[in-house]
């Protein structure tokens, strides 16, 4: 709590000086050390809430303050941040490996990868996949506490007779996701498919996305119908390392 209480002390600061504060005047002001002013002020920069001037070296106030609503990481960032462990994924698995994140209550796909073998494919970047019903969107689903993609009243849309359409069987269903961290799809968005996806978490544990793979029932899963422990290690593996990415500096 202390570390909040002076995290929040220091953006008042900043807030109210126009020509922005040095660590000395920041110090000076709270009362505390040097050091662990400059802690504080290289957390607020990693995420976004303050900026430095490189001639002055003093600290102020970001944009990203004004628009706390918004996501921080934009798509072609997380594709950016993605795309090589995503490639991993598909060269292990040998399925197919989307990267997708919610945008105004739909699952974006950001970064896909070919099934690496020399069958026809459609590149579906860009594309719009139903969030309740497909893996990926529900690995994001889970955690979106505005529920901003899920209808509390009414029916959602059928892709297939394994579509989950009633809100409140869906949030059974995200509330599972959430406990065991992986979501799962089977013939819920295309018949005799299943997959598997896992969200990515970025500063502070927020999530920002999924990754997840698609491919043929009996290759997604095991000959009792349960989805295939390998596959899952290898997807949440995934998201811990897109994760890791994205929470590092560029």
């Amino acid at each position: 709590m202390q570390s909040i209480e002076r995290a929040a002390a220091v953006l008042r600061l900043l807030a109210t000086a126009s020509d922005g504060l040095g660590v000395v005047d920041l110090g000076n002001s709270l009362g505390l050390p040097k050091g662990t002013v400059h802690g504080i002020l290289r957390t607020l920069h990693q995420v976004g809430f303050i900026e430095q001037d490189e001639a002055t070296a003093r600290y102020h106030l970001s944009d990203a303050l004004a628009h706390l609503g918004d996501s921080y990481l934009d798509l072609n960032e997380l594709r950016s941040r993605a795309i090589n462990w995503a490639d991993s994924l598909a060269a292990r698995s040998g399925e197919v490996v989307r990267v997708g994140r919610l945008v105004s209550g739909k699952l974006v796909v950001v970064h896909h990868v070919f099934r690496p073998d020399d069958s026809e494919q459609d590149l579906d970047v860009g594309s719009t996949l139903p969030a309740h019903a497909c893996a990926l969107g529900k690995a994001v689903l889970a955690y979106d506490t505005g529920g901003t993609a899920r209808p509390r009243r009414g029916k959602l849309e059928a892709y297939t007779t394994r579509t989950v359409v009633d809100p409140a069987e869906l949030a059974e269903q995200l509330a599972a996701i959430r406990s065991a961290g992986w979501a799962s799809e089977f013939e819920e968005h295309v018949v005799e498919q299943a997959g598997i996806a896992a969200p990515i978490r970025g500063l502070g544990g927020l999530v920002v996305g999924a990754v997840g793979l698609t491919g043929p029932v009996p290759r997604i899963c095991n000959s009792k119908g349960r989805f295939r422990p390998d596959l899952v290690s290898m997807v949440r593996a995934c998201a811990e390392e897109i994760g890791h990415d994205v929470q590092e500096p560029r």
